[in-house]
């Protein structure tokens, strides 16, 4: 497979439990990107498996675009729904790609990725978020 598809315009909150925040980005970001918490400054960047550990602990998905240093609204933590904006696999595992910013599903993680998931599928639009990390590559 390959990374998801996404239309930024549709990416969206899935349930009235998801959690969201407003976030400080230290670079552009698009909806539907995965972020991470960067310890050194605090902002918030594209998560990538295969950049750093650190880089690869996604913590949300963003809802609305920011440019570097701008502000963006963000899901936060498990248990809500977000729909992503693509197509996805009813039942599919989708983790943090080895793209900045991109979401995949787990079988396309090779050897030396850093595994993150951020959810399962349970629509074809909908993806509810677990946000499991281990720091452990594969």
């Amino acid at each position: 497979m390959a990374n998801l598809s996404q239309t930024a315009a549709n990416v969206a909150i899935g349930s009235q439990i998801t959690r969201t925040r407003v976030v400080q980005a230290g670079e552009n970001l698009t909806q539907g990107q995965p972020v991470y918490l960067k310890a050194s400054d605090g902002k918030y960047y594209r998560a990538d498996a295969n950049a750093s550990a650190e880089a690869a602990k996604a913590v949300g998905i963003a809802l609305t675009p920011a440019s570097s240093n701008g502000y963006a609204v963000i899901q936060e933590g498990s248990g809500g729904s977000v729909n992503l904006g693509a197509t996805l696999t009813v039942g599919e595992t989708y983790v943090v790609s080895a793209t900045a910013g991109a979401i995949a599903p787990i079988a396309d993680l090779t050897t030396g990725d850093y595994p993150c998931i951020l959810g399962v599928a349970t629509t074809t639009a909908l993806i509810q978020t677990v946000f499991a990390y281990t720091g452990v590559p594969k």
